[in-house]
């Protein structure tokens, strides 16, 4: 029995469409990143971008739990002194919401090209609005897959 390995001729890419209203963001991008990688499918080979076009809206509706609102986000400017920092929760409630989701994704996945080449299948809108209705994006739905995968006491 031979290992099949995928080539890029192999490689059959879908439009994913998630509604991130009122899910959990750990959860989130979690399935956002099996999904860019391609994981899901049974063809996964690890060295080639076989993962999905994602598409993301309501991200400004993503849930945090515990104290994650509160928790500061460090950057530096380059400059002396210039250490900024700003909490989940302003980043949620400021211009660019659609950031938590994308950088959430962002960590998920491996470090490298590769992964690079994949977060530009990733398309997040903070909003209930997005451009890709040519492209017919199947919906997934997030909600019953975190059902599924947590036990009820």
């Amino acid at each position: 029995m031979k290992t099949f390995t995928a080539t890029p001729a192999d490689i059959d890419k879908k439009w994913i469409l998630i509604d991130a209203e009122g899910v959990v963001l750990g959860r989130l991008a979690s399935i956002i990143a099996m999904r860019l990688r391609g994981k899901h499918k049974p063809s996964f080979t690890p060295h080639m971008d076989m993962g999905d076009n994602v598409i993301v809206i309501n991200a400004e509706k993503v849930q945090l739990t515990g104290n994650k609102r509160a928790k500061p986000n460090y950057w530096h400017t380059g400059y002396p002194g210039g250490i900024k920092s700003r909490t989940t929760g302003q980043i949620l409630e400021g211009k660019h919401p659609e950031r938590v989701v994308t950088m959430a994704v962002k960590r998920m996945l491996p470090g490298g090209k590769l992964s690079r080449q994949q977060m530009t299948n990733l398309r997040v809108y903070a909003g209930g609005d997005h451009p890709h209705e040519a492209q017919n994006p199947d919906v997934l739905d997030v909600k019953v897959l975190n059902k599924k995968n947590t036990r009820s006491a």
